[in-house]
């Protein structure tokens, strides 16, 4: 255990806790977090979002880590990490509360020669030119000459057991030279799968938002290319099995775009851009197309319906799947929400089942009954929104009526019991 650096999260979510359970088995680490309903839930060695197991948390517990709302508890560290959420507003608009919340709480802890490094997904110059001010008004500390800073983007993958915070190489950076070698070291000392040092705060913020960019603009491209199909009668699926047999095809798939990276992180990158006098044309357009997937799919599943004769207003439907993505319970910006809505207005009843998600919180968050018991009954139609592994194993047509509509949003079903697909 080095006792020369003492660690600091603040933010236990999807990218802190995993991060900090991981730090703790090198360095005294602390993990900090507004909700005392979450730090008591750690504490007591369950983590609610399924990213770390029971017995790696447990084990970390005894071996020294805390979880803690006690802003006291961490004035004693020297290395702080910001991993708190970085969402968008109503009108799509970076939200950048959480961020200055957490640079708000550094100021009041951090001491002369502390650094201070933020994962949370911005467009480049967030850290120096909206975080760290609140840092050094907070704290009376002057930016490189008191305290220092640096930026190493997040990539945890929610639900993914295979690719965990160790394995997924980490970007850093540093406010000067020596720092980032210091940042990388720290983050080299953990990350088995090795660290690139970015030249700058500035290069490694635009790397983080442009991966998710790339991702969601590939995404909307499949997602046009479905309804394109669509209309000429043609499965897409094939179409992509066919065009995969080139070495230097991408393998992306049609589909809902939510979540907290992808669906979010591209309008970051545009306001930037828009700040700086270009308006992006490719960025947004993918944005327009996967944002509109939800709406289509539920029109979709009306004409099915309709061509098979099935009365819509007040018909039964039951949607599989609630979670933005497979086996994962976050709901966090879920897509599955825009066919429910679209759905309703159509006036039919809907049944919504989901093992993983949280009843609650859905909620909460979007106003939304939901299951975790398999539904009784027979439906007019049924949608696999979310291909978790209990779905697919699932017999779908044993829920449904004689004659009915399943639609298959993740082509996760056998072609021989859906009527239609993206």
């Amino acid at each position: 255990m080095n006792n020369d650096i003492r660690i600091c999260v603040i933010g236990l979510g999807y990218v802190g806790l995993p991060l900090a359970r991981l730090f703790s088995t090198k360095y005294k680490t602390i993990g900090f977090d507004m909700s005392q309903r979450r730090v008591d839930a750690l504490m007591a060695g369950h983590d609610d979002t399924l990213e770390v197991a029971d017995e790696l948390l447990q084990s970390a517990l005894a071996n020294g880590f805390v979880c803690t709302t006690d802003i006291e508890q961490i004035r004693d560290c020297n290395f702080y990490v910001v991993a708190v959420p970085t969402p968008v507003d109503e009108n799509n608009n970076p939200d950048l509360t959480p961020l200055y919340g957490a640079s708000t709480t550094v100021g009041k802890v951090i001491s002369n020669g502390d650094i201070v490094v933020y994962e949370s997904t911005v467009y480049p110059g967030v850290t120096e030119d909206e975080c760290i001010p609140v840092v050094e008004k907070v704290s009376g500390l002057k930016f490189n000459e008191d305290f220092f800073a640096g930026y190493s983007p997040e990539r945890i993958n929610p639900g993914d057991k295979l690719h965990t915070v160790e394995k997924i190489k980490k970007v850093t950076s540093g406010s000067t030279p020596e720092i980032g070698q210091k940042v990388n070291e720290i983050y080299a000392s953990v990350i088995t799968a090795g660290t690139h040092l970015a030249s700058s705060i500035k290069v490694a913020e635009a790397a983080k938002v442009i991966e998710n960019s790339q991702r969601d603009i590939n995404i909307a491209f499949v997602n046009e290319l479905s309804k394109i199909f669509n209309k000429l009668g043609i499965d897409t699926q094939d179409v992509l099995d066919a065009a995969s047999t080139k070495w230097n095809f991408l393998p992306f798939k049609p589909g809902l775009v939510g979540g907290h990276c992808i669906g979010v992180d591209p309008y970051y990158l545009a306001q930037c851009a828009q700040r700086h006098g270009y308006n992006p044309e490719i960025i947004l357009a993918g944005r327009r197309m996967n944002d509109g997937m939800g709406e289509y799919v539920a029109t979709e599943v009306v004409k099915l319906m309709l061509k098979k004769g099935i009365q819509v207003l007040n018909s039964n439907i039951l949607i599989l799947g609630f979670t933005f993505k497979e086996n994962c319970p976050d709901v966090r910006n879920t897509k599955v929400v825009d066919i429910y809505n679209t759905l309703k207005d159509y006036g039919v009843n809907i049944t919504v089942y989901d093992p993983w998600a949280n009843p609650e919180v859905a909620k909460h968050e979007y106003g939304i009954d939901i299951m975790n018991e398999l539904p009784k009954g027979k439906f007019d139609s049924a949608i696999l929104a979310v291909a978790h592994e209990e779905f697919k194993k699932m017999d779908i047509l044993s829920f449904c009526n004689f004659k009915s509509v399943v639609y298959d949003v993740k082509c996760a079903l056998s072609k021989d019991v859906v009527d239609g697909r993206l």
